[in-house]
């Protein structure tokens, strides 16, 4: 198979010669994550470098600083062949970007590059190309598009689902909350390199722009709940009650219960910890009955909260543009 994207820049070629070699480091600028998975080298770009993105891995094979770099795959996976990664100068105000794989299918991925992976490759060396122009010109004049189909694919592969995990030790508004709660939890998901590290802007992404299906289920929550005798929720339910550099705690107290939520941002993870202490025994019930489907509904919005920032961060609306 022989897959060929280009694109035409009006910049000089030089202009992105600096950022061409920091592929794969700790400062890339160019390599479109969070949206996907980062490509990491274990050395700076050179040849011999070895790393990938998610589970595709090779090697640097060959290499001409800030104009040509070409990756081997390695054996086994399942593409025996290369892609490269190369800009060359059509003047002085302008030049080519162009992505080139070469390679032969084996085993599985004679029916996956087809079906599957033909489609998110596309798809991903596009915003790649959409970062070099950035870079170049601090704009992109046609931003690539995804398909639904690339869509679909994109939520159920590039973006792992939340973990739980035990309330972490530096999530100390967390655990001070409330004492001898009756209720703890916490889900996680990875930190990509890029994706914002302000607690608030999470606690906003989290709790300010559900679901849909998330918000109708409250509103039928909170037409149940007059009939016993339990506080109705709305915004204020999520209002901000302490915060720090790296972590958030939102909550209120209500007639049956009091709730707490904390968004914890650390150099690795984002971390939504819940800690519930009931009343009575409208509160006890009630959250017999809410509990099972809390994992369910903070698992959506974390996930919901992760692509649409890592979206945002990709196209440079979180942390600005590097010029």
């Amino acid at each position: 198979m022989r897959n060929v994207h280009e694109r035409e820049i009006a910049a000089p070629a030089e202009r992105l010669a600096a950022a061409f070699d920091r592929l794969g480091g700790d400062d890339d600028q160019l390599w479109p994550t969070p949206v996907w998975q980062p490509l990491v080298l274990d050395r700076p770009l050179q040849v011999g470098a070895d790393g990938g993105h998610g589970p595709v891995r090779y090697w640097v094979s060959e290499h001409e600083p800030g104009r040509r770099v070409r990756f081997t795959f390695h054996p086994g996976f399942g593409l025996d062949g290369h892609h490269e990664l190369t800009v060359d100068p059509l003047g002085p105000d302008r030049c080519v970007v162009r992505h080139v794989l070469e390679a032969r299918t084996t085993g599985a991925m004679r029916l996956l590059v087809p079906t599957v992976v033909r489609w998110l490759h596309d798809a991903e060396v596009e915003d790649l190309l959409d970062g070099m122009e950035r870079v170049a010109t601090g704009e992109v004049a046609d931003p690539a598009r995804w398909s639904p189909w690339v869509r679909l694919w994109w939520r159920l592969t590039e973006h792992p689902r939340p973990t739980a995990v035990a309330v972490p030790d530096a999530a100390a508004l967390a655990r001070d909350a409330l004492a001898a709660p009756d209720l703890v939890d916490a889900w996680q998901v990875p930190l990509l390199r890029g994706m914002p590290s302000d607690p608030a802007v999470w606690a906003t992404a989290i709790f300010g722009h559900r679901p849909r299906w998330v918000d109708a289920l409250l509103w039928l929550r909170n037409g149940a709940v007059r009939v016993v005798g339990i506080d109705r929720g709305d915004e204020r339910s999520f209002a901000t009650i302490a915060s720090d550099h790296r972590e958030v705690l939102l909550g209120s107290d209500a007639n049956h219960l009091d709730f707490r939520a904390s968004i914890l941002v650390d150099e690795r993870a984002v971390t939504v910890s819940t800690v519930v202490r009931t009343h009575n025994r409208r509160g006890r019930a009630y959250m017999a009955l809410v509990w099972p489907l809390h994992p369910v509904i903070v698992c959506a919005m974390l996930a919901r909260a992760r692509r649409e920032l890592a979206r945002r961060a990709t196209r440079a609306e979180v942390h600005g543009t590097a010029a």
